[in-house]
């Protein structure tokens, strides 16, 4: 059959690609359509657009749900939101990506000012001690920054890396692209907001280590940052020294180790979450019927914790078919960086996979007690109008992949 220019057809090459293929998932085949599609539907990336809409849709399902018993979960506003994020994935899917390929300067300095957007007098809003929203002058509306930053240090990254044509050389090279990838880290810290700053260097790290960095070289830089955050938690742990995490992020790590410790506060809201999970059975409780966000038990259950929400109101039923989709959705868009030829597609790819896998991995692991409790939301799903314009963002960025998939970048 004859396969669409810019898309190739090979055998397994990595272990990863050989396993799944032993199990009959064929990334690949993903990664395209097997029945010819003419016209408009020749240009959509079906199977990333079907489960990511299913995802938007049964995310509002859900905020709906929450907005019937707390007061800050605004249904209207979160559909706003949902609107807005649509007309921008529409505009950056009609946009042809591969203009950011030789724009890495550009895009460097347009992440430095959204990172600091928020220091600058008169646009800065603290919010829950970060300072990390910006207030739009003569309107109610606040955005956050940090989030839009998500898709451009995607693209960011992948315009440097894809410049090495799938092969970093030297140790040089590699410690440049790192370097590069810590200032946006770096600066989002200073809000401070770690969980963002976790989910840039994640999606960082994996366009790094895809665009052709050694084994080697990665695995020291990760001895490197597991030694250098031990160093961070003993040095705030201890009296008389440096003090670099905050009391809440280190309440938060605590409690991780040990709920118990921290009753009233982080350890309150762990065991509020595995406690609406836990109760949701198989079916769950129903639409409205979520006891433990609805009694005010469980906090932050239309952002922070919303699977926990979701899992109590659904069950494992509906839990499991949000992972199903989130794994449909991710394994369809590392399917089309597989499949296009250009290393630059490749790796914007691999960066918007990447970080819906952290975010996902992260939000569901901290409401059942396995990840520390950061404030990192769940895509499409949590409530936010700056989180659903940046997950939209990068879903448009992939259907941009696509429709353009012919030409070389």
């Amino acid at each position: 059959m004859a396969q669409d220019q810019g898309i190739r057809e090979t055998e397994p090459k990595t272990v990863i690609e050989t396993v799944l293929a032993r199990l009959g998932v064929n990334l690949q085949a993903m990664g395209s359509s097997k029945i010819q599609r003419k016209g408009f539907w020749s240009q959509v990336y079906l199977m990333e657009l079907i489960p990511n809409v299913l995802l938007v849709i049964f995310g509002a399902v859900v905020i709906w749900s929450a907005s019937l018993t707390m007061p800050d979960a605004s249904f209207p506003r979160h559909m706003v939101g949902i609107l807005l994020g649509f007309i921008l994935a529409v505009v950056v899917w009609q946009y042809d990506y591969s203009v950011f390929a030789d724009k890495s300067t550009f895009l460097l300095i347009l992440d430095v000012v959204l990172m600091l957007m928020p220091s600058i007098p008169g646009l800065g809003y603290n919010a829950m001690g970060m300072t990390g929203w910006v207030q739009i002058p003569l309107t109610g509306f606040r955005f956050q920054p940090s989030e839009l930053a998500k898709p451009v240090t995607i693209l960011l990254m992948a315009s440097l890396v894809a410049s090495y044509n799938g092969k970093i050389e030297t140790l040089k090279d590699y410690l440049k692209l790192c370097g590069i990838l810590c200032i946006p880290f770096l600066l989002i810290l200073t809000q401070p907001d770690l969980g963002t700053g976790l989910i840039v260097l994640v999606l960082g790290a994996a366009i790094i280590i895809c665009g052709g960095a050694r084994g080697s070289w990665v695995l020291v830089t990760v001895g490197i940052i597991v030694v250098g955050a031990f160093a961070v938690v003993a040095s705030s742990l201890t009296e008389g020294m440096p003090h670099i995490l905050k009391q809440y992020q280190l309440n938060r790590l605590i409690v991780f180790v040990d709920p118990s410790v921290d009753p009233s506060g982080n350890g309150y809201n762990l065991q509020q979450a595995k406690i609406a999970v836990g109760s949701g059975g198989i079916l769950g409780k129903g639409i409205g019927n979520a006891t433990q966000s609805g009694g005010g038990f469980l906090p932050e259950a239309h952002t922070d914790f919303v699977f926990a929400l979701l899992a109590e109101e659904f069950g494992f039923i509906g839990s499991s078919a949000l992972l199903l989709l989130f794994g449909w959705m991710i394994l369809a868009t590392v399917g089309l960086a597989l499949r296009v030829e250009s290393p630059f597609a490749k790796l914007v790819c691999v960066g918007v996979a990447a970080m819906w896998a952290f975010q996902l991995m992260q939000n569901v692991g901290m409401c059942i007690g396995i990840m520390p409790i950061t404030g990192i939301p769940l895509p499409f799903v949590s409530f936010g109008s700056s989180s659903m314009l940046a997950q939209l963002m990068s879903a448009g960025l992939v259907q941009s992949v696509w429709r353009h998939r012919s030409k070389p970048a």
